[in-house]
């Protein structure tokens, strides 16, 4: 079987360096035709400029592929919607979205700024919501949409220096289960993608060989799986230096304390069987309700059918 996407559209954000020009040019390799978007800043969001996404179209162009170029910033809505609208025109559909557009602002929580960090929420956070918002009807009408949101191992398990970074990343997973759920009736699959590669935005904060090891290549077949047909949604996939991994968050099934017990000095008591209790993966937030009454109405004899 070879995954293909011939006759569809992908925007790919902050296509025009590192994971997003990888993405761009094997999508545009496999049929797809491609807008490569990038603002063109620094690694910290600065500055600004067409040259990047330009060299990334003409490498497409070069290869055979079609592509077209947009600069708009991922943070500022009204920019989105005119490189959707201009997808649209020329283009007529959008079957692909995949958010990478990022920046960084790294410093530890208490020598950071509020407006850094907000920056940094606008960009990954909000630009994945201002991305997504400009395609979903669009998706919706057409019964068809695979969209990809870039999360992070800073946001799934932290990372000293990246309360910023990781709020954001960990802020997409929310979305991204929400709207998988919200999607499904009109095929439209949400998943996300936890990659590590050596780019600009890692330069200098791993040695040179592991460097040479995460290359942006490595982790695009999983960008280029989570947007085929049959890709799942719902699911976080890491990957990195030829590595693929699925993360998940579950909850343990945990225990109920009856009205008496109900206080601090029993959590402290029962401790070790709420923690390490079987472990679940929920599919959707109502079920964590559902579990807990559960047991409470078990235990108390009431039946709530």
């Amino acid at each position: 079987m070879t995954i293909r996407y011939d006759g569809q559209v992908a925007i790919v954000t902050g296509a025009g360096n590192g994971l997003g020009r990888s993405h761009a040019i094997q999508l545009a390799a496999r049929g797809a035709k491609v807008v490569v978007n990038d603002l063109g800043g620094t690694v910290d969001g600065s500055g600004g400029g067409s040259t990047a996404s330009q060299a990334v179209v003409a490498e497409i162009e070069a290869a055979g592929g079609e592509a077209m170029a947009h600069g708009a910033n991922v943070a500022d809505f009204e920019q989105v919607q005119d490189m959707v609208a201009k997808t649209m025109e020329r283009l007529g559909r959008v079957d692909i979205l995949v958010n990478n557009a990022g920046i960084l602002r790294d410093k530890s929580f208490g020598k950071g700024s509020l407006e850094d960090f907000k920056l940094v929420l606008d960009v990954h956070l909000m630009g994945s919501v201002n991305c997504t918002k400009a395609v979903w009807e669009i998706m919706r009408e057409q019964n068809y949409g695979r969209i990809v949101v870039t999360t992070s191992s800073s946001g799934l398990y932290g990372n000293f220096g990246q309360s910023n970074y990781g709020s954001a990343k960990m802020g997409v997973i929310g979305m991204m289960n929400t709207l998988a759920q919200e999607g499904a009736k009109n095929n439209v699959k949400v998943n996300a993608l936890a990659p590590t590669a050596g780019t600009r935005m890692t330069e200098g904060l791993i040695p040179d060989q592991a460097f040479a090891l995460m290359t942006p290549e490595t982790v695009t077949p999983a960008v280029l799986y989570l947007v085929s047909q049959d890709a799942p949604t719902r699911t976080i996939l890491a990957a990195g230096a030829g590595g693929y991994a699925v993360a998940k968050i579950v909850e343990t099934d945990g225990i109920y304390l009856d009205d008496a017990d109900q206080t601090p000095e029993a959590i402290a008591e029962h401790w070790d069987a709420i923690a390490n209790s079987e472990p679940k993966q929920l599919q959707a937030g109502f079920e964590q309700t559902v579990k807990f009454l559960g047991k409470a109405a078990q235990a108390k004899g009431i039946s709530l059918e």
